[in-house]
């Protein structure tokens, strides 16, 4: 399904008064909105595949109608966020859920849709049918070499994938850990980890970058092999050049402090991308800031200030993904609500002073930094993101479109009520 660009003219007209006072009252207050309408414009976070379809808990996954059954669909449904909002320019395949059994064919329809291909992601979590050695008790960490010879083998497979769509980079996420005391020798599975990581760096195009992804907990309880970002930053930095460390907002114990943890990762040049979420307690893959949005723009202001003092691309030197499921919500309009946090708190970020910041914390004047940081946050940038989708020919308010133009109902008649998303 293509939405006709008549379609989102319409919409912003009937919008288009109410929206133009808004963003006029707002430039008048920032007096910053061009330089900041440049900076939205150009920045886009990519659409997991596996996001697109409902997910669901350990007890039970209530799909809902009209998901996407195949890759093609799913890059349609990817196509329809970006016309809706163009900032989700950009698809991340998990294999094996979404093998491109034709690259090219792929390529041209994801083409069709203004969509390119982010970070591709493997697999060695899930015992897949016909699988050789299953992957119970770990993968790149198992003390079955055969075992580790297969999860990297995947890992390379993946890489090829990629390299045939256009992609630039492999995320590794490992359920790889322990349940029980005494179960694992750390030491080992650590060593075993990183010659198994190696070999897969080794398979790397030389324009390609690999991403270590961490996680506190889950689905091992007692350890996880890479279980925090120092763990990560381990591994990244014995790899070389071309490894970094993946932030996911979920992936931390709670209260964590995730601003701090960005900072040091800018700082050493090792943080490569994120994968946006939200939680009240640990990894629970809510919408994007619909739980602690102020935690979220303390993070881009994190980064906005880091980015920037390494010279750094806002849009491009980074990966920017969401990675969320959606057990209860339609997906489409759970991911049209996570970019759209995303960009209120980039926008935020970037309306913050930062002389006067500066000058603060060296005054050490903690209340004066206090209230510069709560001036920018508090201040409603919303018609500067609806704004900046005016002017890429999105629609003013994407998931009042959706809804009155019944997109869910008509990929319903295309595919049916029972139409299940793949992946898990």
């Amino acid at each position: 399904m293509i939405l006709d660009k008549n379609i989102i003219a319409g919409h912003n007209e009937k919008e288009l008064a109410k929206h133009q006072q808004q963003f006029n009252f707002l430039s008048e207050q920032t007096g910053q909105a061009a330089a900041i309408l440049e900076k939205l414009k150009a920045f886009q976070v990519a659409i997991p595949s596996w996001a697109l379809g409902t997910g669901g808990t350990r007890f039970g996954r209530f799909a809902g109608a009209g998901e996407p059954a195949t890759l093609e669909q799913k890059i349609e449904d990817v196509g329809l966020l970006h016309a809706l909002n163009q900032s989700s320019g950009a698809i991340s395949l998990h294999i094996p859920w979404d093998i491109p059994t034709n690259a090219t064919a792929i390529k041209e329809l994801a083409a069709q849709h203004g969509l390119q291909f982010d970070a591709m992601n493997s697999n060695t979590f899930q015992d897949q049918p016909n699988q050789a050695h299953s992957y119970k008790f770990g993968s790149l960490q198992h003390t079955d070499k055969a075992v580790r010879k297969q999860a990297i083998e995947h890992n390379i497979e993946v890489i090829n994938h990629g390299v045939n769509l256009g992609s630039k980079s492999l995320t590794v996420w490992l359920s790889d850990g322990s349940s029980f005391p005494g179960q694992l020798n750390f030491r080992k599975a650590f060593q075993r980890t990183l010659e198994s990581l190696q070999e897969i760096y080794a398979a790397l195009p030389a324009d390609w970058k690999i991403f270590v992804e961490y996680k506190a907990f889950e689905p091992n309880f007692y350890s996880m092999t890479v279980g925090d970002w120092g763990q990560s930053l381990l591994f990244a930095n014995k790899l070389g050049d071309k490894a970094y460390t993946l932030v996911d907002l979920g992936h931390h114990l709670p209260n964590a402090n995730i601003e701090q943890i960005v900072a040091l990762l800018l700082n050493e040049g090792k943080l490569g991308g994120f994968h946006f979420n939200d939680s009240k307690y640990g990894d629970d893959d809510l919408t994007v800031g619909s739980i602690n949005p102020y935690q979220l723009f303390l993070i881009f202001n994190e980064l906005v200030e880091g980015l920037d003092a390494k010279g750094l691309n806002h849009a491009t030197d980074l990966g920017w993904m969401i990675d969320a499921s959606h057990n209860i919500k339609d997906p489409l309009e759970d991911l049209l609500q996570s970019v759209e946090a995303i960009q209120v708190a980039y926008a935020q970020s970037l309306l913050v002073d930062r002389a006067a910041l500066e000058a603060a914390q060296g005054n050490n004047d903690v209340a004066l930094a206090q209230e510069i940081l709560q001036q920018a946050y508090r201040t409603d940038v919303r018609p500067l993101v609806a704004e900046a989708r005016l002017q890429l020919g999105g629609a003013l308010s994407p998931i009042k479109l959706f809804r009155e133009g019944k997109v869910r109902a008509a990929l319903i008649g295309e595919r049916g009520e029972k139409s299940v998303a793949t992946g898990l």
